[in-house]
């Protein structure tokens, strides 16, 4: 009985290793100084203000957009698939 737990859990523990490896494909996050020069790397995208800080981007029409000192210009969807979220101040 005491081997089938530790096969199980070795089991488990390797499905959960590889869907982690296999779900992870973030795209790799590339932070700006200059919003041009985050347009002009993803021209398609979105342009927001990541505050590294606190772990959340926002638009170009709320207030903290581009201030602080911990944050850059970043693409919106490298923002969201590293797992950063929206700041719902100033949004209606």
């Amino acid at each position: 009985m005491r081997s089938f737990r530790l096969w199980a859990t070795g089991v488990i523990t390797a499905s959960i290793i590889a869907y982690g490896a296999a779900g992870a494909s973030a795209n790799p996050l590339t932070p700006f100084r200059y919003e041009s020069q985050a347009q002009r790397h993803c021209p398609a995208d979105v342009v927001v203000w990541l505050d590294l800080g606190k772990g959340i981007y926002y638009a170009k029409r709320q207030r903290r957009y581009g201030r602080g000192f911990t944050g850059s210009f970043v693409c919106r969807e490298e923002a969201r698939s590293n797992g950063y979220r929206r700041s719902l101040l100033g949004l209606r």
